[in-house]
């Protein structure tokens, strides 16, 4: 399954809300399996990013559907990068050289 790594910060409303993060990935993580998809983990970081979630789902619609819906909420906004395991990247080389 495709994963999704996304950076997130939060948003005015989301730092004044602070102490309620950890219930708000959980409430993440339930609307995300509801779509088909899996929140694998998420870390609250120090540095440019104040989250980092790691996203499993079937195809891109579903995963972009997922972070959309995260976004929506009002608490975060998201940077959202797709991620190759070892297996996926040796597939893309073997395209690559033909």
């Amino acid at each position: 399954m495709p994963t999704y790594v996304a950076l997130l910060n939060w948003t005015d409303q989301g730092i004044r809300n602070y102490k309620d993060t950890a219930k708000r990935a959980e409430s993440f993580a339930s609307a995300v399996q509801k779509l088909g998809a899996k929140l694998l983990s998420i870390y609250w970081t120090v540095g440019p990013y104040d989250l980092v979630a790691i996203v499993e789902a079937p195809d891109d619609e579903t995963g972009a559907a997922a972070l959309l819906q995260l976004d929506g909420v009002g608490n975060v906004r998201s940077t959202t990068l797709r991620a190759f395991g070892a297996e996926e990247m040796e597939h893309i080389i073997a395209k690559a050289a033909g």
